[in-house]
């Protein structure tokens, strides 16, 4: 599993920065209007490229890796108190576009987490958005957008029905669906990562009807880039 992950990271690395070279290398023609390579930046993209996959090769765990991935890739790092600032002021957006959708936010230490219950995401033992769930979502890509230098953790949570392999599987399915959904707004997929816990993570007992409700939920955890 760490191995696949490693690969799906490499792949995401590889498209982020395939992208960045090209729109680096590509300039308008002032007397054609025509998009022409240019040469003189090449270099410096590729130099980015290499970064990147160097950054995400190295570190010791997923989190460090895609951290210094974005880094090699040009993104800057916060540093001393810029990151609690930072997140200060991201945490305010975000409270602010998303009171009234049932949404919380919750800051533990400089990481804002984003819990989202079964009431706005997903139907029952299913991993297609609800329409709902949209508003909320190009709400908070709105904000991941104009704060790019966090990482986005995108992790899926189901109550105890049914057997663990399928309830694995529903929450990793749930999880790539929202991170799907951020990668077609345009979010770099070096930023996002996805987690199924299944069942292992109740937050309530799963004896009741409203248990199980608040159990099925996703989180997303932003984490500043340092």
């Amino acid at each position: 599993m760490k191995q696949l992950n490693l690969l799906v990271l490499r792949k995401a690395a590889l498209a982020s920065c395939i992208a960045l070279t090209m729109s680096a290398c590509t300039t308008v023609n002032p007397y054609t209007n025509e998009q022409q390579t240019s040469k003189a930046t090449i270099g410096a993209a590729t130099g980015a490229l290499a970064g990147a996959v160097i950054g995400l090769i190295s570190g010791d765990n997923s989190r460090e890796r895609r951290k210094r991935a974005l880094r090699g890739a040009g993104v800057g790092a916060l540093t001393g108190g810029a990151v609690g600032y930072y997140m200060d002021v991201q945490e305010a957006k975000l409270r602010q576009k998303l009171q009234g959708t049932g949404v919380s936010v919750t800051r533990q230490g400089n990481n804002i987490v984003l819990n989202m219950p079964s009431s706005i995401t997903f139907g029952v033992d299913s991993a297609s958005i609800n329409g709902r769930f949209f508003d909320v979502l190009n709400s908070v890509n709105l904000v991941l957008k104009e704060h790019d230098q966090t990482l986005v953790e995108i992790m899926g949570h189901t109550d105890s029905t049914g057997s663990n392999a399928h309830n694995q599987a529903l929450s990793e399915r749930r999880a790539e669906a929202v991170s799907s959904y951020f990668r077609s707004r345009d979010v770099k997929p070096l930023r996002l990562a996805t987690y199924g816990h299944g069942e292992d993570y109740p937050v309530a007992s799963n004896n009741t009807d409203a248990g199980r409700r608040l159990n099925r939920r996703v989180e997303i955890v932003l984490v500043p880039i340092t």
